[in-house]
């Protein structure tokens, strides 16, 4: 059986695209999923498609980079699913990794080039993006996500500071100026220090 995996890393990306071109391939069953794959340890697809994969079957990816950035990553999953009966291919980088026949030296040798770039490219992303956080660090810039508008954040204060004069539960205030309990709790030990 052709068993397709697919994988994108962001929410703003999708997935359709590789679901086409592996229902195109013959695959029978699908395992996709939007995550990261800087690691396999959140990837529950991965690991499902690794469980139920059989003896005989053909695990189908569109691109390397789509089943691992990581070289070591890659080599293990490709070594597990061949170590299984389990065949291994790549649609646009056109190459197979046959179970129990001798692979052949070429495709090992572009495998772990196309891997090695894989890793790399992923490198050079999260070390950009680290220069790009630290530049906007120095300018003044607040990164992440942007937080509550000053003057909710001053009144759920405010009334957290009164609560004993106006009766207002912290779950009352919250609903009131729609600042969460950890922001104001942040704020006032912010305040206390």
């Amino acid at each position: 059986m052709k068993i397709g995996y697919g994988r994108v890393s962001s929410l703003g990306q999708e997935l359709e695209a590789q679901e086409v071109a592996l229902r195109e391939a013959g695959c029978e069953r699908l395992f996709v999923e939007k995550v990261t794959g800087t690691t396999t340890a959140p990837r529950k697809q991965l690991a499902a498609m690794l469980v139920n994969v059989r003896e005989g079957d053909t695990v189908v990816v569109t691109k390397i980079d789509r089943l691992a950035r990581s070289i070591i990553d890659l080599n293990k999953i490709v070594t597990e699913l061949n170590e299984k009966g389990v065949s291994v291919e790549f649609l646009r980088d056109n190459l197979i990794f046959n179970a129990g026949k001798d692979v052949s030296s070429i495709n090992t040798l572009l495998f772990n080039i196309l891997g090695s770039f894989a890793q790399f490219e992923r490198d050079i992303i999260v070390e950009r993006t680290s220069e790009g956080r630290e530049r906007a660090k120095a300018a003044g810039k607040h990164m992440g996500r942007k937080g509550q508008p000053d003057k909710k954040v001053q009144q759920a204060i405010d009334l957290m500071t009164n609560r004993s004069t106006n009766g207002m539960s912290v779950s009352d205030i919250v609903k009131v100026t729609g600042v969460p309990k950890p922001t104001i709790y942040a704020k006032i030990k912010g305040q206390t220090k």
